[in-house]
């Protein structure tokens, strides 16, 4: 990823969630050309995604 210091999680999730993340995981593997794809690489990825929406949404909010 970018080398930034790392830090670890450990959180409970449903079985049913867990599934869905290996199906993500595999459809990045899938469509990606990084090369060996991680669970960690897909949260961060998609963690990151979300924060941007959020901060748009953020703004746009504050313009009305």
């Amino acid at each position: 990823m970018n080398g930034e210091p790392r830090i670890q999680l450990n959180v409970r999730i449903s079985k049913e969630t867990s599934n869905m993340l290996d199906e993500i995981v595999d459809y990045y593997q899938e469509n990606t050309k990084l090369g060996r794809i991680y669970k960690g690489d897909v949260l961060t990825d998609i963690i990151e995604k979300s924060y941007e929406i959020m901060n748009k949404q953020k703004k746009m909010n504050k313009k009305f």
